[in-house]
């Protein structure tokens, strides 16, 4: 075989002989719009002519990307931990100061530099156990918390201890449709066997039980359902859980001996009126001991998200209930082989769950700048809303949390047509073509799941609000546009 001229020898690795899992994996907010995004943005700087002038990616949840300002007593102690020098400087207030010794402190050699325990520095755990109990009122054990890279980290480890067997005993997991693509890509990585249970697009994306129970007596034909993941407050689908549909969840959790995964990482994300976060841990445990002593639950939380929106830093942890101990055990070996998650990672989620109080210097810049962030994206929420609901042949529901809209679209049936000519999926094709005309990066309904003969896109509401009208408006325009076309 030649390359390049160069003779190779027969390749131990080829496309053939490779983890045939790996090949099954896909991750639509990465895909290949967003591939063909960033070489259109080469195009530009190289000075090529096209209908716009810059690409507005609103593709990802990446909140600093999209012009989120970080949260200054955050960066400030983050800024001391990396460099303990400026502890000297009096240009940073004493609660930064004190947070950042207790952080360091906590670090071999007194630094963030040095590895971890695997399952996380034991200081911060203790932190996490504090946050989660003032949040729940119920009480936390730091031993039952483990830091992440990330909550995506913590499910992807999670995932990996629950699935076994083979043929029809192989393990299930159920996940909603829509769904974060996270979930069905590490699936099809563990050659696991992902089981789809639809949300009610008609109920605001809500839960369903009898769905549920759908889902799994079909699947239970060919695999052996074990786990059920739950992602609240919504992503794609920016929904919020009621505490009765949590409720009605555990109770067929708890029924049908599944496992609970509770992806909970825009828990500060709730905007809309009569909406509250609800924690899973908070309602199992309220359900009393029927509920919170059999339920198996691991939940999650990340700095990724929220008012921070530190996505880099790679921060998160994951709270487990009612896990056997000598499977516990067996996930601490698991972790050991990571070494341990960031450690500037951990720090940032530390001054997370210990944030300034009130009689804190730092306290009245914090309270503005958090309030800032979450109300500037509630008031996104709506205008994303409202604004859709306004072009024919779009419909979205309200943006109840997260950060992200996931509206419907109607496509003519010669758009369908022209896609399969194509070779895409109808979606792929309306927001290929919405990229190449308008310069916008969304992400088509497929790549998440949806209903068959149902069309959607995710779009986040992350972008200023100037720019975030421009985009609204631009994509009206090219709804209104294609639509004619294919008419």
């Amino acid at each position: 075989m030649t390359e390049n001229g160069i003779l190779h020898p027969e390749r131990v690795l080829t496309l053939d002989t490779m983890n045939p899992n790996v090949k099954r994996v896909e991750y639509a907010v990465r895909g290949p719009i967003v591939q063909r995004a960033a070489q259109i943005e080469k195009e530009l700087k190289e000075g090529v002519k096209k209908p716009f002038t810059e690409v507005i990616r609103a593709n990802i949840g990446d909140c600093h990307a999209m012009g989120q300002r970080p949260i200054t007593f955050l960066r400030q102690v983050l800024a001391l931990c990396t460099y303990p020098e400026l502890l000297e400087d009096n240009k940073f207030p004493e609660d930064a100061k004190s947070r950042a010794r207790r952080i360091l402190q906590a670090c071999g050699g007194g630094s963030i530099g040095s590895y971890s325990m695997s399952q996380g520095i034991e200081l911060i755990r203790q932190d996490v156990a504090r946050y989660i109990e003032r949040r729940d009122g119920i009480p936390s054990n730091p031993d039952n918390i483990f830091l992440s890279a990330g909550a995506s980290d913590g499910i992807s480890t999670m995932l990996k201890i629950l699935v076994s067997g083979e043929g029809s005993t192989r393990t299930g997991v159920m996940i909603s449709i829509p769904q974060y693509p996270l979930y069905s890509a590490a699936l099809a990585d563990l050659g696991a066997v992902q089981i789809n249970y639809y949300l009610d697009e008609a109920n605001n994306w809500g839960m369903d039980v009898s769905e549920l129970r759908r889902a799994l007596a079909e699947a239970k034909k060919h695999c052996a359902p074990r786990a059920l993941c739950v992602i609240n407050p919504g992503n794609p689908t920016g929904q919020v859980q009621s505490r009765k549909c949590i409720e009605e969840v555990i109770r067929f959790a708890a029924e049908e001996n599944l496992f609970l995964m509770a992806d909970e990482v825009y828990q500060d994300n709730v905007y809309a009126e009569g909406c509250k976060f609800h924690s899973f841990k908070k309602v199992l445990f309220e359900m009393g001991p029927k509920y919170s002593e059999k339920v198996e639950l691991a939940s999650f939380h990340s700095t990724s998200k929220c008012y921070m929106g530190e996505c880099g830093f790679r921060g998160g942890y994951m709270e487990l209930i009612n896990l056997d101990p000598s499977v516990k055990a067996q996930l601490i070996k698991m972790v050991s082989v990571r070494l341990c998650p960031p450690v500037a990672g951990q720090a940032l989620l530390d001054i997370v769950m210990n944030p300034p109080q009130p009689e804190e210097p730092s306290y009245p810049t914090y309270k503005k700048e958090r309030t800032a962030v979450l109300d500037d994206l509630a008031e996104k929420a709506k205008m994303t809303e409202e604004i859709f609901n306004k072009v024919p042949g779009i419909s979205c529901n309200p943006v109840q949390g997260a950060m992200y809209a996931f509206p419907r679209i109607e496509l003519p049936q010669k758009a369908i047509e022209a896609a399969k000519e194509k070779g895409q999926v109808p979606d792929m094709f309306y927001c290929m073509r919405l990229l190449e005309e308008k310069g916008i990066c969304l992400v088509p309904g497929s790549g998440f799941g949806q209903r068959e003969g149902t069309f959607h896109f995710r779009m986040t509401i992350l972008p200023p609000t100037e720019k975030l009208k421009v985009v609204l408006e631009k994509v009206k325009e090219f709804h209104l546009d294609f639509t004619a076309q294919y008419s």
